[in-house]
């Protein structure tokens, strides 16, 4: 038997928001642009809501960053004070 997981509706909502967003950004020449009042477009359209569904899904880490928290070996030494 399946269960369903529970979407919640503004993930939902930030996943249409950046697949619209980059779909007028790969069709429309203008919303490669710059405009007046918003500023560079491709930020608002694109970055902006993949940063926000990226938070709002977890903030899972990116690969490197996991490789380099389980990493074992030599530890890192902190830097002191020089006392004089």
């Amino acid at each position: 038997m399946q269960t369903r997981s529970f979407i919640h509706p503004h993930v939902l909502l930030l996943r249409r928001a950046l697949l619209s967003g980059l779909a007028l950004v790969a069709l429309l020449p203008a919303a490669r642009g710059s405009n007046a009042w918003l500023g560079w477009m491709p930020l608002w359209l694109v970055l902006m809501p993949a940063c926000a569904l990226w938070v709002a899904e977890g903030l899972p880490l990116p690969r490197l960053a996991t490789l380099m928290a389980h990493r074992g070996g030599a530890r890192r030494v902190q830097a002191r004070r020089l006392r004089m």
